[in-house]
């Protein structure tokens, strides 16, 4: 059987592969793994909480009604915190000091597909050992409570999204001792696109308090909209309103809003390495880049690690996936870390990526710094990249097949200190991606249709 949980929660087509049936049973099994449900028939005294929130997919509605429904059947009481980005539940689940909190979205994908994941107390994603638990015991039978001991379902969505509003700001924009808040993005002009999606309120709203004049497209849910044409996974239309309407930058949100990219004053696009460079940098300066070290995954950018190498930041890399970056950051103590994607932790106000943090942190450093978006990104180029999908092929021979290897070592030695190589079998198919970066387009693009090749003949199911 393949495992339930992927890299990020338990994912799928809505109402066929994420049924009401199996969120059910996932808040009934959660709550038996990540809390002490034994609260007495006759004494509702002393019972665990649990917090939902959820993105803007119309099957969100009927998942958060089953997903409520098992906790609460499993004796706690769910604070459903309604649309909210998941980031805000692992805040709002650290502050509130509930057992547990979940989310249920599939973050950038397409609309009819959903997904839920879960929080422990603290805000922090569920370890793998945690959600094997968690798969052991779905669906098994258990004595419930019953009588007082069942759980209660509470809805609350302003108080929720108005708590972590406030924490968004004053991390920019802490209140003084007069409590008056400062207006630190005031001057700046900036688009906003919110992907339809669970930040369609939030990031307006933060961004103006912290004095940005905001721009905002495509902040009109309507349940079927989500990521279609709009937010981090297609930025066009953000790149023409920033040049359109003289925006001094723009940023882009996935559907849960916990990545951010960024588009510069002539519409182009600075990505999740750009950002984790600019931030490493302005941490570094401010004695807060703990270790002066950023975390990385094995896909983020050559181009940065060489650049931050000069400035006398040190990088640690990790596997794909911004729990194992948090996972890493955790180990070593790091206070920075993230994917190319636009994933970025900062540990100093987050226990996982934030876009609207992010975004709010990145404006903050261009007001700072007096320069442009594109001038602090221009200090962190990157290399040129290919990256090519081979599918139907055995994907767990990718890492031991001896001419695979060969190749890879092959292209390494002519590459030398100048690019690199990767490959990386995909979680859910069969299919193994790889990846070259080089001096030039052209170099990177040869590597690596050599290497997909090789792969392909060598690998073929």
């Amino acid at each position: 059987m393949p495992k339930m949980f992927g890299t990020d929660g338990v994912r799928g087509l809505a109402n066929r592969d994420l049924t009401a049936q199996l969120a059910l049973d996932l808040g009934d099994a959660a709550v038996r793994v990540l809390g002490d449900s034994g609260t007495r028939d006759d004494r509702p005294e002393g019972r665990r909480r649990a917090l939902i929130g959820r993105d803007t997919r119309v099957s969100g509605d009927f998942l958060a009604a089953a997903l409520s429904a098992g906790m609460s059947a499993g004796g706690f009481d769910v604070i459903d915190a309604g649309i909210i980005p998941t980031p805000g539940v692992a805040y709002l689940t650290s502050v509130l000091n509930v057992e547990m909190g979940a989310v249920i979205s599939a973050s950038h994908n397409p609309m009819p597909d959903n997904g839920i994941k879960f929080f422990a107390r603290g805000g922090f994603k569920l370890p793998d050992a945690k959600e094997d638990q968690i798969e052991a015991v779905l669906g098994q039978d258990w004595e419930r409570p019953t009588g007082a001991g069942v759980g209660r379902i509470s809805h609350d969505t302003v108080t929720a999204t108005n708590l972590y509003i406030d924490h968004l700001v004053s991390t920019i924009a802490p209140i003084g001792p007069d409590k008056t808040q400062p207006k630190p993005l005031k001057g700046l002009k900036i688009v906003a696109d919110c992907a339809n999606g669970a930040t369609s309120v939030v990031a307006p709203e933060a961004l103006r308090r912290a004095g940005a004049e905001v721009v905002v497209i495509n902040a009109s849910p309507d349940g079927y909209n989500i990521n279609k044409n709009a937010g981090s996974t297609h930025p066009e239309q953000l790149q023409a309103m920033v040049k359109a309407s003289d925006a001094m930058m723009g940023v882009a949100f996935d559907g849960d809003a916990d990545r951010c990219l960024a588009v510069d004053e002539d519409g182009n696009m600075v990505n999740g390495d750009q950002i984790m460079g600019i931030l490493a940098r302005a941490k570094k300066a401010e004695g807060k880049l703990a270790h002066d070290t950023l975390v990385v995954t094995v896909m983020s950018n050559l181009g940065l690690k060489l650049a931050l190498k000069d400035m006398g930041i040190a990088t640690v890399q990790t596997a794909v996936g911004d729990r194992y970056v948090l996972e890493e950051m955790l180990r070593g103590g790091y206070t920075l870390g993230g994917e190319q994607s636009g994933h970025v932790i900062n540990r100093e106000f987050a226990t996982t990526g934030d876009g609207t943090l992010t975004a709010l942190t990145l404006c903050n450093e261009v007001m700072k710094s007096g320069k442009s978006l594109k001038q602090l990104a221009a200090d962190f180029p990157q290399l040129p990249q290919q990256l090519v999908n081979v599918p139907n092929v055995d994907k767990t021979a990718a890492s031991t097949n001896a001419v695979v290897q060969a190749a890879v070592e092959r292209e390494e030695a002519l590459l030398g200190d100048t690019g690199r190589v990767l490959l990386r079998p995909s979680g859910t198919e069969p299919l193994v991606r790889v990846m070259a970066e080089a001096a030039t387009q052209q170099q990177a693009d040869e590597v690596c249709a050599r290497l997909a090749q090789v792969v392909a003949d060598e690998l073929a199911l």
